[in-house]
């Protein structure tokens, strides 16, 4: 998979919740080749503070040569990403990774929690444009509040999927965690798309084996290079050590060592 650096311009800067934003930049190299569940690394100011990039899972990829990113302001990196501009240059590296295998016409149920969501609305409106009838699938969110979930719920509702929410503090949707609502929903599915913390990872995959449904995760770990050369994002497979940006972020479940990683 080709993998491209470009200055690209923000075009547009949307605050979805109190410390939740999306940026769409022009990045058409990167945009045309982009799958769902690849990555980027964006280096977030033309200085040396903070020095190392900031991965990202594309969130969206157009047609038009566009691309999005969703995150949370959670330290010194993002927050100065949330304040640049439009008309703004980023310098992006990517798509990097490994992104979701997905083909066929058996129903499938997508599963984010929190910032894990940012990859699945790309798979999604690939799922959607594959000509696929989507009522037949699932996609069950879940966050902290109705703030983080509302606006990204009826997204996937626009195209076409019944979803689920669930919601911490229980301002929306079911009061709880993910999982509680999966057991519902597994008969009617044949493969589960997921990204999120790894502790609902962990029960999802469980979950899955269980009732015998393919499963494939989207990993989120710290990563320095993007590229495999400092080998920061290794984690425990079945059969050894793997990299995360290289042979993931997108694993089978079943390769993964769960109870070690």
């Amino acid at each position: 998979m080709s993998e491209f650096q470009q200055k690209c311009t923000l075009l547009a800067r949307d605050c979805l919740a109190p410390d939740v934003v999306r940026l769409t930049f022009q990045a058409p190299k990167i945009a045309v080749t982009a799958r769902p569940g690849q990555f980027v690394m964006v280096r977030v100011i033309d200085g040396l503070d903070p020095l190392l990039r900031r991965p990202f899972s594309i969130h969206r990829s157009s047609a038009d040569g566009t691309i999005s990113l969703l995150f949370k302001v959670i330290g010194k990196g993002t927050e100065i990403l949330a304040q640049r501009c439009v008309g703004d240059q980023l310098d992006l590296v990517g798509p990097l990774g490994k992104g979701f295998d997905f083909s066929g016409e058996q129903p499938v149920c997508l599963i984010g929690g929190g910032m894990g969501i940012a990859p699945l609305l790309f798979l999604a409106e690939q799922l959607e444009q594959s000509g696929r009838e989507t009522q037949k699938d699932h996609v069950l969110l879940g966050a902290r509040n109705k703030d983080e979930l509302a606006p990204l719920a009826e997204e996937f509702s626009a195209l076409g999927y019944a979803v689920q929410l669930a919601s911490d503090d229980g301002s929306v949707g079911h009061k709880g965690f993910i999982p509680d609502l999966l057991d519902f929903v597994l008969p009617s599915v044949e493969q589960v798309y997921t990204c999120g913390p790894h502790l609902m990872m962990e029960n999802i995959v469980g979950q899955c084996q269980q009732a015998e449904v393919s499963c494939q995760v989207s990993l989120e770990t710290h990563m320095a290079c993007g590229m495999g050369a400092c080998l920061g994002c290794t984690v425990h497979g079945k059969r050894g050590l793997v990299h995360v940006c290289k042979q993931g972020p997108v694993f089978n479940a079943d390769v993964l060592a769960w109870g070690e990683i």
